[in-house]
């Protein structure tokens, strides 16, 4: 979790929160693109492919213990 920037960590909680990317965009006020964008860095950065992993990486990596 330390190669995300704190952002990626804001939207990847919100992810595992089960929040669309329209969700998001509406709540931190940005785009749905700039979303969209930010879910493709993290997945990159942490070599996954789909939200799903991306969740499960999370919790078994003690990522969203304060949820």
């Amino acid at each position: 979790m330390d190669t995300l920037t704190d952002r990626e960590k804001q939207i990847l909680i919100l992810v595992a929160q089960g929040l669309s990317n329209t969700e998001i965009a509406k709540y931190l006020v940005i785009s749905e693109k700039t979303v969209r964008n930010h879910i493709t860095h993290i997945l990159a950065k942490l070599g996954l492919s789909t939200r799903a992993e991306l969740i499960a990486t999370a919790w078994r990596n003690g990522w969203l213990t304060n949820l």
